[in-house]
């Protein structure tokens, strides 16, 4: 029976990290671009595609962040942008952030006079369902400290312009 050397064990732990990984990251993907679709079906707006670019510049403000202490600070980027933070169970996945951008936020919002509700932000949701944004690129990263997650969405077109309505 042949042995595996030392060095081909940690290449193999190497490879299966990785591959978990990007299993991982192809999860979220999907997770956000489902829960996206369900907020703007449930305002008759059409689905948003992935973009890479738009992935891509939320990972690296993601990383950015995280190395920074997660500091809730929008990148004032080319891009619409919904940032999160979360620590501790049941908050450090993309669910937690879509349910704090759509679900909390909805109630807020009120159609009729296109306004937030009561000094409460509704942003948040008006970006992710805003008819005219087509692509959506998000990015997670651990915070430097070990104490939660920061998380990025970015959308083009951006939306919540001043005067219009979301959809």
């Amino acid at each position: 029976m042949a042995t595996m050397s030392i060095a081909n064990t940690i290449l193999l732990f190497c490879v299966l990290c990785l591959a978990l990984a990007l299993v991982s990251h192809a999860d979220d993907r999907s997770v956000f671009l489902s829960l996206h679709a369900q907020a703007r079906k449930a305002v008759a707006v059409g689905a948003l595609q992935w973009s890479s670019t738009l992935e891509e510049y939320a990972t690296d403000y993601s990383q950015r962040q995280a190395s920074n202490g997660c500091q809730l600070v929008h990148s004032h980027g080319p891009y619409g942008e919904n940032i999160y933070w979360g620590y501790g169970a049941g908050y450090e996945d993309p669910e937690a952030a879509m349910k704090l951008w759509v679900d909390d936020e909805k109630a807020y919002y009120d159609y009729d006079n296109n306004v937030c509700l009561g000094g409460k932000d509704c942003l948040h949701y008006t970006q992710v369902v805003w008819k005219n944004t087509k692509q959506v690129g998000c990015g997670t990263a651990t915070c430097s400290n070990g104490e939660g997650v920061f998380v990025t969405c970015n959308y083009y077109p951006p939306g919540n312009i001043e005067g219009q309505r979301p959809y």
